[in-house]
């Protein structure tokens, strides 16, 4: 009886080691994704800004702190979860392939308005 508790609780033990449970305060993955959707989105917004001494901190604090808003996030919250998945690189992988085909949709839904109002724009003869 004694060999099966000491059993038991080696394979709980076990079980426990091997579960990774996600800390408290860490976004869940959609949340994430589309967080870093946004960021990036910004980041290329910002890349249009002429370059000054002082303009990323004048444009970029701004725009961070509308999309930690849009997001019910902040800064700190967002570089803890980036860290948490960063240990994961292939989950990490997984969620930028994912946000990749997001950007992906909204440059071809971009282009298709584009095209559609130069089509439209030009009398046809």
């Amino acid at each position: 009886m004694h060999k099966y508790i000491i059993l038991f609780f080696s394979v709980l033990l076990f079980c426990a080691a091997c579960k990774e449970d996600k800390p408290a305060g860490i976004l869940d993955r959609p949340h994430m994704i589309s967080l870093l959707t946004d960021i990036h989105l910004a980041d290329g917004e910002l890349y249009i800004v002429p370059q000054q001494a002082d303009s990323l901190y004048r444009y970029g604090t701004n725009k961070y702190k509308q999309v930690f808003d849009k997001h019910h996030t902040n800064g700190a919250q967002f570089k803890r979860s980036f860290a948490y998945y960063s240990k994961n690189p292939e989950v990490l992988q997984g969620m930028y392939d994912e946000l990749m085909a997001i950007m992906q949709r909204k440059t071809d839904s971009l282009n298709k308005t584009g095209d559609s109002k130069i089509k439209n724009a030009v009398p046809v003869q």
